[in-house]
């Protein structure tokens, strides 16, 4: 009988000190890369962000072609005064003219562009601004993952042992086949579990690889970061200010309104009127007319047009330039108030997680610990039926889950309010 609680409680009591990582195939896994390294590779490697950067290229193109001045028009020409039967000589026409644009409409266009080329860069920023949160949430996303992993491999690994030992004691006849084949059961269907979360981890692991632009997910990088440094000091009235003042979208709307500005002087500017002016060389062959004979001879002529704009009398494009500008104002009202609620909202969420994962330590994991190796003691005793340890263990997995899911929680909270601040400092 000594022999039997002996081997029983050497199987047992590593239930209440075993730690363990994960045990998963490590061949497709590289080295771990902190979330600075992270979102460094993010912003250099994303293919979606490189797509982006290409309208600022784009639009600082138009600058040049905003610079572009009308081209000359050069023209040629022949004449036959009906020679042949009048004899009254042939000739040619050369002739050069150009538009010169009145009104600083080159001016305007300029300016028009260079207001696009910002609002282009502003937009550039945002799209970056979410990059990086959406980037920074699947990493500590998938340090969630990997914490949980480990809690159902933990999990396995005691139901394991007590599996195995209710074997012994089935063997020695301490208790009936039915509890040891339950306690097999039990174990059998954790491994499962950890079947499925290690699944989860690895798939956590590709989207980080996807956010890097990497075309092999075979090839995953581990986040080597934890959940800590995640508490800050912040004011929310302050939030607001600074959201309002500098964040990329709120930037960029208030660079619309520039555009819709620098849009309505180039509809006035176009709406002036144009001067044309040409010259031309006329080369007039010998007329050997009897009546009128003439010599070889040149005219020179030159001249101006102006064309008659009768299509101002329209004036749509003024009004929806006017329209434009006061649909831009209202837009940027309205993403400053989205702003202040987006704020507000991810304030909220922020505490509320602060506040759930200080109730897990200050005493939720300690107190489902000690019940669970109290459970564990007593049924080593035979004082307490397998149903209660059971019990007493999936109430412990639940509660490191439920731990390990706010701390990803308050992460993700976290970097929603920095998202929603305009303000960035997760290291």
């Amino acid at each position: 009988m000594y022999l039997n609680k002996y081997i029983l409680s050497l199987l047992l009591m590593t239930g209440s000190v075993f730690t363990t990582k994960a045990q998963v195939d490590t061949l497709s896994l590289k080295s771990k890369i902190s979330v600075t390294q992270y979102l460094s590779r993010v912003g250099k490697e994303n293919l979606g962000y490189a797509a982006e950067q290409y309208n600022v290229n784009i639009a600082e193109a138009g600058i040049e072609t905003a610079k572009i001045f009308p081209d000359p028009e050069f023209s040629f020409g022949a004449f036959d005064n009906q020679d042949a039967k009048l004899h009254l000589g042939q000739g040619v026409t050369l002739g050069l003219g150009t538009t010169i644009e009145l009104g600083g409409k080159r001016n305007a266009r300029i300016k028009l562009a260079k207001s696009e080329t910002e609002l282009s860069k502003s937009l550039l920023l945002d799209y970056l601004r979410n990059l990086r949160a959406d980037a920074a949430i699947a990493y500590f996303s998938a340090i969630g993952q990997h914490y949980l992993l480990q809690v159902q491999q933990y999990s396995y690994q005691t139901m394991k042992q007590l599996a195995d030992a209710d074997a012994i004691r089935y063997k020695l006849g301490v208790i009936t086949e039915t509890d040891s084949r339950q306690s097999r059961l039990e174990a059998n269907n954790l491994q499962n579990g950890v079947f499925q979360n290690e699944a989860d981890w690895k798939n956590s692991l590709v989207k980080l690889s996807s956010y890097m632009g990497k075309k092999h997910p075979d090839s995953l990088l581990i986040p080597g970061g934890d959940f800590e440094n995640l508490e800050r000091e912040l004011n929310y009235q302050n939030l607001i200010s600074i959201a309002q003042e500098t964040r990329a979208d709120a930037v960029a709307a208030l660079n619309s309104k520039t555009v819709a500005d620098r849009n309505l002087a180039l509809v006035k500017a176009n709406r002036t009127i144009d001067l044309g002016i040409n010259a031309g060389l006329q080369f007039n062959g010998v007329s050997t007319n009897e009546e009128a004979p003439t010599p070889y001879h040149r005219t020179f002529n030159a001249g101006f047009s102006v064309p008659l704009k009768f299509s101002n009398h329209y004036k749509g494009d003024l009004k929806a330039a006017r329209y434009t500008i006061k649909q831009a104002g209202v837009q940027y009202e309205q993403v400053l108030q989205q702003i202040q609620v987006e704020v507000t909202q991810a304030y909220f969420n922020y505490m509320a997680a602060q506040k759930q994962v200080q109730q897990y330590k200050n005493g939720l994991l300690a107190e489902a610990k000690k019940i669970l190796n109290a459970k564990i003691y007593s049924y080593k005793r035979g004082e307490t039926s397998l149903l209660e340890v059971l019990n007493a263990q999936r109430t412990y997995n639940e509660v490191q889950q439920g731990f390990y899911e706010s701390q990803s929680n308050y992460a993700a909270a976290l970097i929603e309010l920095e998202r929603a601040a305009g303000i960035w400092d997760i290291r």
